[in-house]
């Protein structure tokens, strides 16, 4: 194994800091590879605390130079200052400042922690553990101090000088420099602090808060980009009204910045009044952006600007606590989505992507419960599971105690704990006390984790005109939790008649649609059934957990038809659709059931009254999905077999319909990215993939007229994409002639990257070899990496899983090559590993045999060394 050394972090050993620190100066001289950092720290004992030893601060490959206690230098006996750590032996009674020197190369830290420089400016990510690579400090998220920030810099490189807060002042000094100083009076911890510094344009705007404040806005970017800011500004004054409307937060500085910059490891980071983004979740054009595009600028900035009261005002204890901050923004930014857009097109997407990310690492050895209790590296816990099953776990606490006990809760929770840093206990506390309810069992939604199966049973008394329900409970074992204690669901639920939703009553009552499961098995009877029920269960996804339920096919086409929820609507065509494929996997000479075809041209046909809704119907469950659903003994050219049949008989059946909705679809003027528009787009690309599915000479000729005449980016790829899954001599010259249009634009570029690494083919293996030579591509650069090796390993499960591993030893080599540069990065390049186990015996052999060569080699970053060992164990 590798020589990593990885120390444990546990949740049953927190303690309280040993010392506070009320107060930051930090006084920044910037240089490109001389950069001076000299932080004063006004330190005091924790009463809370009983520690009596010395100080030690924390630091990540720092280069002291000097330190002074109370304004008198230190002297080698006072102190010992390692890279790694600073300790002061002799700590004063009551309170001191410490004031310590330190000097930074940024052209050189490729991990983008810490602080680096972004094509030509300077930035910070601190996020989790990077402010201990400025500075020694006592970097834990339960240390809040107020920041005073002043930086210097040469005017010419660095004309804007931006930090936490409110600028306070700034001015011009000789030789060329200038200086800026901003204050943040909120106390925070370490890993909020931000600074940036740069030659970039500006794009200003300013909001009126419910209270009648003015606050300035400001997007930064690089110079000739000011034009794609235009949504990203729309979305964070909608943001901030909506957070004023329905959760009563405004916003409480004078300035709201954002600066976009290149060089990323995320997506965006929410520090104080200055939130750092990857810029492709700000940039936005018609002709270089998509809806999915626009969609996922509109979320983040939302999310990011909803932490302000939501991991700012209110943080973290400690890091085992980060969904309290991550899961609950995540709520807010789906619940600022849907009502902005559809929401049952909005809940149907969220839950789509938790079952591909979420479930598949709660199926894996790298699962985890959402709230953890012991880590190695925290920065691989910015998972699925905190993230969206977080989300998921908020929306459940809000189904149980009911919309009103939720808004008492969440205004309880805010007023409670404003400024401190809290735990899950603490905000579930809040709920509690608002709705009166015992919510001790399900706090187990944070303490254990895999996800949950609900096993359904119905019986149907014609002459007494009941329905008896039972629905049980299965807790599959997880990595460290071999037994788990029965789990309250909330289920919603109704029972469908041919002609819609029955009238039903429970035990004698009127039925509200909701049950709690709290046992390992209940029955529910219900009364006044008066014609045979299907049973519609989990409606809106009412809980993260597979449903199993012996429906047939007529079954789920009267819930298709019939059905008064959305969500199950179209969950009952995706139930339909993997009946047939996993038929199709075991048996590919299986015939297409031909109601599957008609229950799609229905689709086709209604299609005008919510395209959006019916553009996700039309897709088939994804090649993951169908994986899933196996769980073992997974053949990806199987499936992706059964896949392929499946669209192609769709496709030739029905040619002549798929034809005609995308002429329907069709949109005259200019690109709108609103919500009717884009489900219009997205209901034409559906329609126009199945059309092509079957090598269709007209459809193709179709997608060949859209990708030439296009007037905006979705349309665009779609056509791509399609023409390039042909195998086509049209595919090719269809890529040739999108990379010389858009060879200039690296967001672009990155699109056009992905569709060829996701490309099912023999020969995608090769291309992706040679497109890693293409002059856009840099392995420095996490957009580059993502687009295209993150795309190959996570989303092209036929050539990453190749039955040789081939593509296993390639993913291997270029983590390997990444993990000293940028550890983050190569880290989640790994996680592409996460299902090995389920796979057939050939591929899980070799699998498990390059995670072994991964694990075996020396100097492993902690980030890919806990990976890999977790994945092995």
């Amino acid at each position: 194994m590798s020589d990593t050394a990885l120390e444990p972090v546990r949740l049953v050993d927190y303690r309280v800091p040993a010392f506070l620190i009320d107060t930051v100066h930090l006084d920044i001289g910037l240089d490109r590879t001389q950069t001076r950092i000299v932080a004063t720290l006004a330190i005091r004992r924790n009463p809370a605390s009983e520690e009596r030893g010395p100080l030690k601060l924390d630091g990540d490959s720092l280069l002291f130079v000097e330190a002074w206690l109370d304004g008198v230098p230190l002297q080698t006996r006072d102190c010992i200052a390692l890279p790694q750590s600073f300790t002061l032996h002799h700590v004063p009674e009551g309170s001191f400042t410490l004031t310590i020197e330190t000097r930074l190369d940024p052209s050189a830290n490729t991990q983008l922690m810490g602080l680096y420089r972004s094509n030509s400016a300077y930035c910070t990510q601190c996020e989790a553990e990077g402010f201990r690579r400025i500075t020694y400090f006592l970097d834990r998220p339960d240390v809040l101090s107020v920041y005073t920030t002043r930086i210097e810099a040469s005017f010419q490189e660095a004309p804007a000088l931006l930090a936490n807060g409110n600028k306070i002042e700034d001015g011009v000094l000789n030789h060329g420099r200038h200086f800026a100083v901003w204050h943040d009076p909120f106390p925070k911890p370490s890993y909020l602090f931000a600074m940036v510094a740069g030659d970039l344009a500006v794009v200003r705007d300013s909001f009126v808060t419910a209270s009648g404040r003015h606050v300035r806005l400001e997007i930064y970017v690089e110079h000739g980009k000011e034009s794609r800011c235009t949504y990203a500004m729309d979305a964070l004054k909608r943001s901030m009204r909506w957070d004023e409307q329905v959760f009563g937060r405004e916003y409480d500085l004078d300035i709201f910045m954002i600066v976009a910059v290149s060089d990323f490891n995320m997506g965006a980071m929410e520090n104080k009044g200055l939130n750092v983004f990857n810029d492709k979740y700000v940039l936005a054009l018609p002709e270089t952006a998509t809806d999915l595009d626009y969609a996922n600028i509109e979320a983040i900035i939302a999310h990011e600007y909803f932490h302000n009261w939501t991991g700012n005002r209110i943080t973290c204890r400690d890091w085992f606590q980060l969904c309290l901050k991550e899961g609950l923004t995540v709520f807010r930014d789906q619940e600022f989505s849907s009502d902005q857009r559809s929401r049952p097109v909005k809940r149907i997407n969220d839950v789509k992507t938790l079952r591909s990310q979420q479930f598949s690492e709660d199926g894996g050895p790298l699962a985890h419960p959402v709230r953890p209790e012991i880590y190695n590296e925290i920065n691989n816990f910015y998972t699925a599971t905190v993230y969206e099953k977080g989300a998921e776990v908020v929306r459940m606490l809000k189904t149980l105690i009911g919309d009103e006990a939720f808004g008492k809760g969440m205004d309880l929770y805010f007023e409670r704990h404003d400024g401190e840093a809290v735990t899950i206990e603490d905000f579930i506390a809040c709920f509690a006390d608002a709705s009166g309810r015992d919510l001790s069992q399900f706090m187990l939604w944070y303490r254990q984790s895999g996800t949950p199966e609900i096993r359904a049973e119905g019986v149907w008394d014609e002459s007494g005109g009941t329905y008896a329900l039972t629905l049980s409970q299965i807790l599959p074992a997880t990595p460290g939790q071999p037994q788990k204690q029965p789990m309250l669901f909330p289920i919603r639920l109704g029972l469908v008649g041919v002609k819609g939703d029955l009238p039903i009553r429970l035990d004698g009552e009127h039925f509200d649609g909701l049950v709690a499961l709290t046992e390992p098995q209940q029955s529910f009877l219900f009364s006044d059934v008066g014609e045979k029920p299907v049973p519609s269960l989990l409606r809106g996804f009412s809980a993260p957990v597979k449903l199993a339920v012996d429906l047939d096919e007529e079954a789920l086409l009267t819930l298709l038809r019939a059905d008064s929820d959305p969500f199950n609507r179209w969950q009952a065509a995706q139930s339909y659709a993997l009946k047939l494929l996993l038929r199709l996997v075991k048996d590919s000479a299986t015939p297409i059931d031909p109601r599957f075809v008609e229950a799609i041209s229905g689709i086709l046909a209604r299609g005008g009254d919510d395209p959006a809704f019916a553009a996700l119907s039309l897709a088939l469950p994804s090649e993951a999905d169908i994986a899933r659903e196996i769980g073992s003994d997974v053949d990806p050219q199987a499936i992706y077999g059964a896949r392929t049949k499946l669209r192609s008989t769709l496709g030739s059946h029905l040619g002549a319909e798929l034809l005609r909705t995308i002429e329907m679809m069709s949109i005259d003027g200019p690109y709108s990215p609103q919500a009717r528009d884009a489900g219009r787009r997205s209901l034409r690309n559906v329609a126009l993939e199945l059309a092509c599915a079957n090598g269709s000479k007209a459809a193709l000729a179709v997608a060949q007229a859209q990708f030439d005449n296009a007037n905006n980016m979705t349309d665009e790829m779609a056509a791509l994409n399609t023409l390039a899954l042909s195998g086509t001599a049209a595919g090719e010259q269809a890529l040739q002639g999108f990379r010389e249009r858009y060879g200039s634009d690296p967001l672009v570029v990155d699109k056009w990257m992905s569709v060829q690494a996701m490309l099912p083919h023999e020969t995608t293996l090769a291309r992706v070899k040679d497109l890693m030579r293409d002059s856009a591509f840099s392995l420095h650069n996490p957009n580059r990496v993502r687009a295209l090796i993150g795309a190959f390993s996570a989303n092209n499960q036929t050539q990453f899983n190749r039955p040789n591993g081939e593509g296993y030893s390639f993913i291997a080599d270029i983590i390997l090559s990444i993990d000293p540069k940028n550890p983050q990065l190569a880290a989640r390049l790994l996680v592409a590993f996460k299902m090995w186990r389920s796979l057939e015996a050939g591929r899980r052999a070799l699998a498990a045999a390059t995670l072994r060569d991964i694990a075996a080699r020396p100097g492993l970053s902690r980030d890919v060394a806990d990976i890999v060992q977790r994945s092995l164990a």
